[in-house]
């Protein structure tokens, strides 16, 4: 299952992008959404997807 970032909450920080193992989040109309189609939740790569990880405001990135 994918992940996905609730819109209400991003900030717009950018940190996730840049974490992303398979390129699935990105910058649109000014907030990030995440690409269900590419997210892996970083299987094969971490232990933990990364956009939660390194979100700063908790519960953000959330399975879909």
């Amino acid at each position: 299952m994918a992940y996905k970032i609730i819109a209400s909450q991003c900030t717009v920080c950018g940190a996730c992008e840049f974490e992303c193992p398979n390129a699935a989040i990105n910058l649109k109309n000014d907030i990030y959404v995440i690409n269900p189609t590419q997210c892996t939740q970083c299987e094969g790569h971490f232990d933990a997807p990364q956009c939660a990880v390194v979100c700063p405001v908790p519960d953000t990135c959330v399975p879909a």
